[in-house]
């Protein structure tokens, strides 16, 4: 049996899926339907959406089947997230990868399968949508493309999920999902034992853009720190903004000395920046840190914490002499 090799973006893509906050949530119609549908379409005992997670594959719709997921290494939905396709198992007792895998040789003695990717930010692939039967068979391409097409409503109805936990002018992170994402970097620094770091920012003079200059010059204002954050800290970094104008970043396995590397970095290239626009639109913030400290801080409490730091942090500046 050939475990499946880990996607590239493997890191961002388990963030990505932690973030939709759908794993082991209660049966849903709008995906069950799409199974029923997958299951009389194709004539198979067995039709699935499956989530690929860091060391399970689980369904979040299945017919035809009990179990509610099963391990990695075994799922032959981990093979088909690395296909841009679909991937297509004909004869899974005569295919090298498969032909002894306790799927195959015990029950439910898979023989075909088909999965096509079900992806969300066009790039990260979280699941499928499968075919299984117990008996070998070929999809035709008209069967192909009506898979893809189930596949896509699968993708429409996630995108559903995914528009709650998404800020839609920066395309950053909510609070909802940063919270999401963030515990679940928490959860990996305490099992590894490495540091995490919140940082909590605060535009200033912000009100005074969209007073002076109208919200449209304070949206783009906001956009333009979202993209300050994302080219300025790195891509294994979870950053969203919680509302109005505080944005966060939660930064793993960085120790101190990086930390002020990054805020000067960040001041660095929010300086370029307001090079380039007129001085009553020029960015300028405070900032809070804190460090992730013992197993009863949670995001919520370090969110807490950070925000008492920024604005401690803005009151210093203000009282200092100009």
């Amino acid at each position: 049996m050939q475990i499946s090799p880990i996607p590239v973006n493997e890191a961002s893509r388990i963030l990505a899926l932690h973030a939709l906050k759908i794993l082991d949530s209660q049966p849903e119609e709008r995906f069950d339907r799409l199974t029923r549908m997958a299951r009389r379409m194709f004539g198979v005992p067995i039709a699935v959406v499956s989530l690929v997670d860091t060391d399970r594959q689980w369904f979040k719709s299945k017919q035809g089947i009990d179990i509610c997921e099963t391990s990695r290494d075994i799922s032959f939905c981990s093979h088909a997230l690395l296909d841009d396709g679909i991937l297509e198992i004909q004869d899974a007792s005569k295919d090298d990868r498969f032909f002894d895998n306790p799927m195959v040789t015990g029950d439910p003695h898979v023989r075909f399968y088909a999965g096509c990717p079900i992806r969300i930010d066009s790039h990260h692939a979280v699941g499928t949508l499968c075919l299984i039967d117990s008996k070998p068979r070929t999809l035709s391409q008209e069967d192909r493309g009506l898979l893809k097409d189930l596949a896509t409503l699968a993708e429409e109805e996630i995108a559903g999920i995914q528009v709650a936990t998404l800020d839609h002018l920066t395309q950053l992170s909510n609070r909802r999902g940063f919270e999401a994402l963030g515990n679940h970097v928490l959860a990996t620094c305490r099992r590894l034992s490495v540091p995490a770091t919140l940082l909590f920012f605060d535009l200033d003079g912000f009100k005074q853009i969209n007073d002076r200059h109208g919200h449209a010059e304070g949206d783009r204002a906001l956009q333009r720190f979202a993209r300050i954050l994302g080219t300025t800290f790195r891509h294994s970094d979870v950053y969203a903004r919680l509302g109005g104008d505080e944005f966060v970043v939660l930064l793993s396995n960085a120790p101190e000395s990086d930390i002020s590397v990054a805020l000067n970095r960040l001041q660095d290239a929010v300086d370029a920046s307001n090079a380039d626009v007129e001085p009553g639109l020029a960015l300028h913030f405070s900032a809070g840190a804190v460090t992730y400290e013992s197993d009863s801080d949670d995001i919520t409490s370090l969110l807490r914490k950070a925000d008492q730091r920024m604005y401690e942090n803005k009151r210093l500046r203000r009282s200092k002499p100009h």
